[in-house]
């Protein structure tokens, strides 16, 4: 804990120095742009003031040329002050690596995808039922939500259909849809999105418990209300490696004392609308992320309230199947 507490002080520090040295390097540049255009048309314009067109020259030359580079100057200064507030440099994300400090840190420290929920942007490259993503440094947070079909008389029994599991940063690690073990007989696909057709090139439930469960050994798991999804999956996980979005204390307002509806938490946290019609599990995996991300240092109170520091030895050791209910 004296480590990490030190490496973050290390972080802040180095932020700010960053942040204060960045603003005087900026502007210098510009004001030397600006301070050599007027020298090349000076010496015309003077010449050309005995013939008394001071005001048609000063109007034609000097206004255009400075409004268009305000209104350029305007719209770059946005996204500049995006940029150096919100994005690590590439010296500081080398200094991390090499102090320790996760890419996760480096996040939350700057609010990477937490700012006007820029992190729901990542929908539009999501892949449906691609499986497990390539390439991706997962990290030590994932966020997962399952979609469920009805099996048994009248189809009220649940049952896995679809996976959807995304990284600290909202990005898509996993997302399948599952071949029921049982005959469906009510697809609910006006509220799970799931139909026959989708079926076509889903996965043997036994694989995508196999995927997930190796995705979650050793990492903390984000979901709302993940008994359920859990449940679906036959799999357990640590209670002390789970933060669930559904019984966080300080979201409870919003249901009224009950376990609030992730669509409510969405509306009046992030003002999000999601859930409008057939729902998305990688949205909602996402959404569930953001949600634990903008009030992280609510619920690392809340986990500390709950599992004080034990003896050495309470590592997470990660998912285990459960037996299976039925023979």
């Amino acid at each position: 804990m004296a480590g990490l507490s030190s490496n973050w002080k290390k972080l802040q520090a180095k932020i700010k120095e960053e942040s204060t040295s960045k603003p005087e390097s900026s502007p210098k540049p510009s004001l030397k742009r600006k301070s050599a255009a007027p020298p090349a048309s000076l010496p015309p314009k003077k010449a050309k003031k005995v013939g008394e067109t001071t005001t048609k020259q000063p109007v034609s030359a000097k206004r255009p040329r400075p409004t268009p580079k305000r209104q350029m100057g305007g719209v770059q200064s946005t996204k500049i002050e995006d940029g150096p507030s919100n994005v690590p440099s590439t010296s500081l994300a080398l200094w991390a690596e090499d102090n320790d400090v996760s890419a996760e840190a480096l996040a939350e420290a700057y609010g990477l995808g937490t700012k006007n929920n820029s992190m729901m942007s990542a929908s539009e490259k999501d892949k449906i039922n691609s499986g497990l993503i390539e390439g991706i440094e997962i990290g030590k947070y994932i966020a997962i939500d399952c979609e469920m079909v009805g099996v048994g008389p009248g189809g009220h029994e649940s049952v896995l259909a679809r996976v959807s599991v995304v990284d600290f940063h909202g990005r898509q690690v996993y997302d399948s849809y599952v071949k029921p073990r049982e005959k469906v007989t009510n697809w609910r696909t006006a509220v799970s999105g799931i139909s026959p057709k989708s079926m076509r090139f889903a996965r043997e439930f036994e694989e995508v418990q196999q995927d997930v469960d190796k995705l979650l050994r050793g990492r903390i798991l984000i979901g709302h209300d993940i008994k359920h999804d859990l449940d679906a999956l036959i799999l357990s996980h640590p209670a002390r490696e789970i933060r669930d979005t559904a019984k966080y204390p300080a979201f409870r307002k919003y249901g009224n004392g009950r376990k609030p509806a992730l669509r409510l938490l969405a509306q009046q946290i992030l003002s999000v609308e999601i859930q409008d019609g057939a729902h998305s599990s990688i949205e909602d995996a996402r959404v569930t992320m953001l949600l634990f991300r903008k009030h992280k240092p609510g619920f690392d109170v809340d986990h500390a309230n709950r599992f004080a520091p034990t003896a050495a030895g309470g590592g997470t050791k990660g998912s285990k199947p459960k037996k299976k209910r039925n023979a």
